[in-house]
């Protein structure tokens, strides 16, 4: 067993990056190692060397055509049984690499911007997190779904150990938990961007923020304590193996241990951003910092470096600048501090600092308790001047950019902020600051001249892409793109009712003796009770009366849901003319605050859209915005309406199985095991476990994201359902699939 000296030491700094090290993950294969991501566009592996002191480099892996950003190890599987290693950069790309390959195995594309966080879980899943607002679900090479809802970019994603269960955190300073591809709750309490996450148990985990704090939360929502000791934004946090205690990094220049609820050792390096962290299986630290530099700090004696490392390190430490402006030391007033004696009164806890004044220079030093000493941190000068050589030092808009600059295009007018890396076309970077602002394009010449005076005419590193720097941030913002929301309400058939509650409508609205007559018409032609044909004529009056308010329409509704049956009718309104309107119209009607008798009727009219060649493509177009717009109905108490919310995801589950559409059964699955969560009816139950059978039968894929999402464990219950006899015989076989 290793000797435990209690404190953590350096044992070793690994050179190898050429840019700053951004991400950091513990490796399953070679065992004891772990891999790295920096901004010069690649990730490598290191293991530990035979003296079990260092690493070695064992492969630099490249794929991306930009800064890499994260990283993260998928389990082993069957297939790959050293499993496999996922990295995301500023190319919007994902790239996924076996751990003998220096080329990725395949490459995610999906994402918009940034790709600046990455999560596993069970069966293969992957969880991504974007500049773009979004996070998207990955199974093995295809996305399974988006989870839309932050409104700034997403920087942290967590898989929690209970199967469905994600987390998300962004730069709207909430994190939000979800399952089944839906947002169950929101956690609000930061005061800045949220950085990072890390996972406690089932029930607990941590985050961290630009507000310079770490919380605890229960799963719940409480926010169960709040931790202070940094001084600036904090970056990583970390958890120890098989305990609650852990690490973080920040801006601060520090690295910090947690134990029992407080800060028990603070690392100071001689980099000013501290990005990233991660806790090897023997409880060794490794962090990653701007000067691209990665260190390993142990507690084991054994493996702590030579007394000529430490003295290196700490040379190099006490070398470093540091800028009074980053706040990391308080208020500091060079007159008022104390010489070099003051260094004789020892450190009153481990991490302390104390500046004192020196030949008129002033120093910052840090009390270390293992030591008993006070160790140099650096020189407080007027600047670091490393502001442009580290990122992270500007926010806007929940990004980092090496510069913010406020631009006046003319004196009268207002001012606009104009966010820039130095890796971005200052050209393109001009031309969608005049775009997003709505100036003049014959400013162009002179921002894009500004830009370049005010960055010292630094080259951009890449100039074919559209954005720029990952983790500084892109040449403008993208906001997320999100489904369409409108909504409204359905109906029962009586062409009776139709005519009494017409005497209801607005003057404009009503339906004349005609209007009503050809409606019945319509009826006898779509019902087979007459020989005739449905006219022009009939349809257009019948879209004249589903326009009606929402409080008298469903008797209109309940004629549509009988009429779209007919490949007439069907053809009229999702063929390509109307279509648009049709869909807008129906989902009008599939708000929660809606009707149930108009949420029943527009749900059993998009069920009779499928019986067509015409209804079925423009439901299958026009999926993600139905599906999206139809489970928000799930709230309501009414059967009847889950029973319709049922019948059209079975619908659904049919034509995709039909086409073997991965991603439109993921939608599916997350409908399937979301509703499962509050329906009682059995009717209802029966047809969503029908649907779930369907989508999964002979797809392997299917089958992992459903147990993924713990739809297995969903469903066990029904296994003891006696009467209707059906569901049990069909959660049963269900189950046999799964």
């Amino acid at each position: 067993m290793a000797g435990d000296g209690g404190v953590y030491r350096l044992r070793c700094s690994l050179l190898g990056h050429e840019q700053d090290v951004r991400g950091i993950t513990r490796g399953l294969f070679p065992e004891g190692g772990f891999v790295s991501v920096s901004r010069d566009r690649t990730a490598r592996l290191w293991t530990p060397d035979g003296l079990n002191r260092g690493f070695t480099e064992m492969h630099c892996m490249r794929g991306h055509s930009n800064f890499v950003s994260c990283v993260c190890i998928i389990p082993p599987s069957d297939l790959y049984p050293r499993g496999l290693i996922a990295t995301g950069g500023n190319d919007h790309n994902i790239c996924v690499f076996t751990v003998d390959n220096t080329a990725p195995l395949y490459v995610l594309k999906g994402h918009t911007n940034t790709v600046c966080s990455l999560s596993s879980g069970k069966f293969g899943t992957l969880l991504s997190g974007s500049w773009d607002t979004t996070c998207k679900v990955w199974l093995n090479d295809r996305c399974m779904m988006t989870l839309q809802g932050h409104t700034a970019a997403i920087w942290a994603v967590k898989i929690l150990p209970e199967q469905g269960l994600m987390l998300t955190g962004s730069a709207d300073k909430t994190i939000k938990l979800w399952k089944a591809g839906r947002c169950e709750r929101t956690y609000a309490g930061h005061e800045d961007c949220v950085r990072g996450l890390a996972i406690l148990s089932e029930m607990e985990f941590l985050s961290c923020s630009n507000d310079a704090s770490v919380r605890r939360w229960h799963i719940s929502g409480e926010c169960l304590h709040v931790y202070y000791g940094h001084t600036n934004y904090i970056y990583s946090v970390s958890v120890f193996p098989h305990c609650k205690d852990f690490i973080t990094t920040g801006e601060d220049r520090s690295l910090r241990i947690w134990k029992q609820g407080e800060c028990v050792q603070t690392i100071r390096l001689p980099a000013q951003s501290v990005w990233c962290c991660c806790v090897l299986d023997n409880d060794d630290i490794v962090v990653g910092a701007s000067d691209g530099i990665i260190r390993v700090f142990t507690k084991s004696l054994e493996r702590t470096a030579s007394a000529e490392e430490i003295q290196a390190f700490e040379n190099e430490l006490s070398q470093a600048s540091i800028d009074p402006k980053t706040g990391d030391l308080g208020d500091i007033n060079a007159d008022d501090l104390p010489g070099k004696e003051h260094l004789k009164d020892p450190g009153m806890r481990d991490g302390q600092t104390r500046l004192i004044k020196d030949n008129g220079k002033v120093e910052a030093y840090q009390w270390s308790v293992s030591e008993g000493r006070w160790i140099k941190i650096g020189d407080v000068v007027g600047s670091s001047g490393g502001t442009q050589q580290t990122s992270g030092k500007v926010l806007f808009e929940g990004k980092e950019y090496d510069y913010v600059f406020t631009i006046d295009v003319n004196e009268s007018g207002p001012s606009y902020k104009l966010p820039y890396n130095i890796s971005d076309d200052p050209w393109l970077t001009a031309y969608n600051f005049l775009q997003k602002n709505d100036l003049n394009p014959m400013f162009l010449d002179q921002v894009a001249k500004f830009i370049i005076d005010n960055t010292k005419g630094q080259a951009p590193l890449n100039t074919n892409t559209e954005f720029s720097d990952p983790f500084t941030g892109a040449g403008r913002y993208v906001p997320g793109s999100s489904s369409l929301s409108n909504t409204a309400p359905a109906a029962d058939p009586f062409t009776g009712k139709l005519k009494e509650l017409n005497g209801n409508a607005a003057e404009e609205q009503k339906l004349t003796e005609d209007d009503l007559i050809i409606l019945e018409k319509l009826l006898s032609a779509t019902c087979n009770t007459s020989a005739e044909m449905p006219t022009a004529q009939q349809i257009q009056t019948l879209w004249k009366a589903i326009n009606w308010p929402e409080d008298i329409v469903f008797p209109a509704l309940d004629i549509l849901r009988l009429s779209v049956r007919h490949p007439i009718v069907n053809e009229n309104f999702c063929g390509e003319k109307a279509h648009v309107q049709f869909i807008h119209l129906l989902l009008k009607f599939l708000n929660p605050q809606g009707k149930p008798a108009n949420q029943l009727l527009a749900l059993r009219a998009l069920c009779n859209c499928f019986v067509s060649q015409a209804g079925q493509k423009l439901l299958m177009e026009q999926r993600d915005e139905i599906m999206t717009q139809a489970i928000e109905v799930k709230s309501g108490n009414n059967k009847n309406v889950h029973i319709a919310l049922a019948t059209l995801t079975l619908n659904y589950a049919v034509c995709l199985h039909k086409v073997n559409n991965i991603e439109g059964k993921a939608q599916c699955l997350s409908v399937i095991s979301t509703v499962m969560e509050v329906v009682k009816d059995l009717e209802a139950v029966f047809r969503l476990l029908v649907a779930l059978g369907t989508l999964i039968s002979d797809d392997k894929n299917a089958v992992q994201l459903a147990k993924s999402l713990g739809v297995d464990s969903q469903i066990k219950k029904y296994v003891s359902v006696s009467e209707p006899a059906k569901v049990k015989e069909c959660c049963r076989f269900v189950l046999n699939l799964l």
